[in-house]
């Protein structure tokens, strides 16, 4: 069997090294090429044959909407996960318009870049199913937190995420947000549970003082005193993924 062949543009290049020892091993997954900026890759991308670009935005001389627009003049069609920090609603939208396949954010699970992988050229990981539903459920959460407020780059953005995404996927886990979730998390990214709560409560705080009311309105209204007080860390990830919940079974 053929293994996929993977280009990888982004200016980190300690990210690049990590990807290519995490697939070192593999046998369906190869990192055979990289560039750091747009214009290096755009070259890279004409020059050799690739079955997935994995392709970062913000980098030097030329961006990654840069190389995605070159692709479209030069109608170069190739499957492209977009992995980047930067997640704003326009940028989702513009990069969408491009018909990228995945749109993953950084800091990622090299784990789950393997399932992104795999996705685009139709295959499986060894032992494992793809959860095909991932990508639109990284999105919409994505897309919720921006609109309640929260930034990217606070680590509470990044357990909150996880911690919705998991309850999402294991409702049972409701009744154990303090025991089961915060570990949980504080393993994943390696660091204590009473960090990982103080750091949601703080995006909490930053939500509640620059967040779309209207939207905090309709997902708490019902479930908290939002004139009152700020719902509980439980309350918002839990209600922030029932109303995900809600949504995805409405569009099924």
């Amino acid at each position: 069997m053929n293994k996929i062949k993977v280009l990888m543009i982004d200016d980190n290049v300690q990210l690049i090294e990590a990807v290519k020892e995490y697939f070192k091993s593999s046998k369906l997954i190869e990192i055979v090429a990289q560039a750091n900026d747009g214009v290096e890759g755009i070259k890279k991308i004409e020059s050799e044959i690739y079955d997935v670009i994995v392709l970062d935005l913000i980098m030097p001389k030329k961006d990654g909407l840069y190389v995605l627009d070159e692709m479209k003049k030069r109608n170069i069609s190739k499957k492209v996960i977009v992995a980047t920090s930067y997640n704003t609603a326009e940028v989702i939208r513009e990069v969408s318009d491009y018909g990228v396949n995945y749109y993953i954010l950084k800091p990622f699970d090299f784990d789950d870049l393997e399932k992104r992988i795999l996705d685009c050229c139709n295959k499986k990981k060894e032992g494992k199913n793809i959860d095909l539903h991932y990508n639109n459920l990284q999105i919409s959460i994505t897309k919720i937190l921006h609109e309640l407020g929260i930034p990217s780059h606070i680590k509470g953005y990044q357990y909150i995420r996880d911690g919705v995404s998991l309850i999402f996927d294991n409702p049972e886990m409701i009744g154990g947000i303090t025991k089961e979730l915060y570990p949980e998390l504080a393993n994943k990214f390696d660091t204590t549970v009473s960090r990982v709560e103080r750091a949601i409560r703080h995006a909490i705080e930053v939500s509640w003082n620059r967040g779309n009311w209207d939207l905090m309105e309709e997902i708490f209204g019902n479930s908290v005193d939002i004139d009152r007080a700020k719902p509980t860390n439980s309350e918002f990830i839990v209600t922030v993924a029932d109303k995900l919940r809600l949504d995805y079974h409405k569009v099924r």
